[in-house]
């Protein structure tokens, strides 16, 4: 995301660890991500888009020989910091990407970041500054806004957040996300690309082997299994999962 962009995340790096706790994100964001990605043990990957650390922590817990977390959010940072003081799980978290890092990581991942590309110059140029940091044949995996999510007001509100644009499913257009956590609301703005134009983005910044998949954990295979809480969202995600493979 571009400065101007990440600024509207300065006051929210004390609420996104509690976020990571969300029952969706904890059922299945996190878990089908963790699938997806497979086996990282001896990889180098990069967090792109870090935040306070909690994929970080996760991926160097399974095995992962370096993790580098990247933020541009300093307050997003001080936070991950603080955690790797107390617990430390030796994670490198930088504000910026020296190019002595470009072809050296074997995965990319990039969690809610695509969605605040603002403009389509914005999004193939932070397609195009991911593809740059993996080895050829390195793998991304993103989550952008889903292209189908659900425009009914209010569906997603019992999940933590609700999801606003004023012109539905309207190429490149503003979405206001109110997060309820903690008995507080807040406030970001992301915005909405369609499948063709995440994958042009994609291909033109040198990926291959492009596919999207819902969230769906190896456990909810069948939805009917799954909390019944939880089926709604499964059923129609806010997110869907890009993987694809820079091309070697």
């Amino acid at each position: 995301m571009d400065s101007a962009n990440h600024s509207q995340f300065k006051e929210l790096s004390n609420i996104y660890t509690s976020m990571a706790e969300w029952p969706f994100r904890r059922e299945i964001e996190i878990p089908s991500v963790l699938e997806l990605l497979g086996d990282i043990k001896g990889k180098r990957v990069l967090d792109y888009g870090c935040g306070e650390g909690t994929y970080s922590r996760l991926l160097k817990s399974l095995g992962a020989e370096s993790v580098t977390g990247f933020d541009l959010e300093k307050g997003m940072l001080v936070q991950a910091e603080n955690i790797e003081r107390v617990s430390p799980c030796g994670i490198e978290y930088v504000s910026e990407l020296d190019v002595s890092l470009n072809g050296t990581f074997d995965v990319v991942l990039a969690v809610y970041v695509l969605p605040y590309a603002n403009n389509k110059d914005l999004l193939m140029a932070m397609c195009k500054n991911m593809a740059k940091l993996l080895k050829p044949g390195g793998k991304l995996v993103a989550l952008p806004v889903h292209p189908d999510y659900e425009k009914k007001p209010g569906f997603y509100e019992k999940y933590g957040f609700s999801m606003l644009q004023s012109a539905v499913y309207q190429e490149g257009g503003e979405i206001q996300l109110d997060l309820f956590c903690s008995g507080t609301k807040s406030k970001v703005k992301a915005w909405y690309w369609s499948f063709l134009a995440l994958e042009e983005a994609l291909v033109g910044a040198g990926f291959t082997h492009i596919n999207f998949t819902n969230p769906l954990p190896e456990k909810y295979k069948d939805i009917d299994r799954a909390p019944e809480f939880l089926q709604d969202y499964l059923m129609v995600p806010h997110a869907v999962i890009i993987d694809c493979i820079k091309f070697d």
